[in-house]
């Protein structure tokens, strides 16, 4: 009967100090967590219900005014149809990965090489990609002057210069090519890990019974990986709805290229309204969470 007490002492024992050492790793990620996110998160959402400026000067509650003048101001909602040249981007970008990840995983030689080239854009700062792109798109207004590398080499065979950053609709193109550019790697790099994952014997049975590259593809790496498909899907669709750097780098916005984030901080840090721009940050908040909840429904995971 003792030895049964001891032993359960033991258990219990060793359960209290493993949920101690939980609690003790847990604890300074969980504060800091609290203090530079919930607590400034809380904070915004309070400014949305106020009339202010950047430095806080004759603060005044106006309730919901703020949210009221987000969703009667067409010129604020306008440019979220910049993010749908993003989200058709988004899954060029992962189509694109996809197909690279499947084949440089299909024993290849120098895969490693082409992992590395593939990875080295998402390794560059996004300001040095944006500026790099800037120039290599075209020099000055792009209206009084068009050089750039880009030109250079159109020229070169007797083609006209193009203003790729000063024509509406042909700049956001641009933009999410250099976008796609940028961050093709990092989900390149979750996909490979995704498919080496799977089991080699499940391919050497394919192998076996005559399938060709297509059908493994299809009746084994896209239903192993359907997961990490739809965690980048979902990162996807965000990513082009709060698409922010990029765009302000290379153009400022200019030319139909703004975006919803380059508003807000427009509306927060150029006209002072940083009321009206803490309601803007809620409700693209909010969007970006309905989107990822109809996601995640739309392609529920089978029990």
């Amino acid at each position: 009967m003792s030895s049964k007490t001891n032993n359960s002492r033991r258990l219990g024992s060793a359960y209290t100090q493993k949920m101690i050492t939980v609690c003790v790793f847990l604890l300074i990620p969980s504060v800091l967590l609290f203090i530079f996110t919930y607590i400034p998160a809380a904070e915004m959402f309070k400014f949305s219900l106020e009339e202010r400026d950047q430095f806080a000067v004759n603060v005044k509650y106006v309730g919901l005014e703020n949210y009221k003048t987000v969703f009667t101001t067409p010129e604020y909602f306008a440019a979220f149809k910049n993010s749908i040249y993003y989200l058709f981007g988004s899954f060029i970008q992962l189509s694109l990965a996809l197909f690279l990840a499947t084949i440089i995983c299909s024993k290849i030689r120098f895969a490693n090489f082409f992992k590395g080239v593939l990875f080295f854009p998402y390794m560059i700062n996004t300001v040095a990609v944006a500026l790099i792109f800037r120039r290599f798109f075209q020099r000055g207004d792009g209206i009084t002057n068009t050089d750039g590398t880009l030109n250079s080499i159109i020229t070169l065979f007797g083609g006209e210069p193009v203003k790729f950053l000063s024509t509406e609709g042909l700049v956001n193109v641009c933009l999410v090519f250099v976008s796609i550019w940028r961050y093709i790697g990092m989900d390149l790099v979750m996909f490979i890990g995704a498919i080496q994952s799977v089991s080699p014997d499940i391919y050497e049975a394919a192998e076996l019974d005559g399938a060709n590259r297509f059908q493994v593809f299809r009746y084994i790496i896209a239903p192993s990986i359907k997961p990490i498909i739809l965690l980048q899907m979902i990162l996807a669709v965000k990513g082009a709805i709060s698409v922010y750097e990029i765009p302000f780098i290379i153009t400022g916005g200019r030319m139909g290229s703004s975006t919803f984030v380059i508003q807000t901080t427009e509306t927060a840090f150029k006209f002072q309204k940083v009321g009206l721009a803490s309601a803007m940050a809620v409700v693209l908040f909010f969007i970006i969470v309905v989107v990822t909840i109809i996601q995640k429904l739309v392609f529920k995971e089978d029990k």
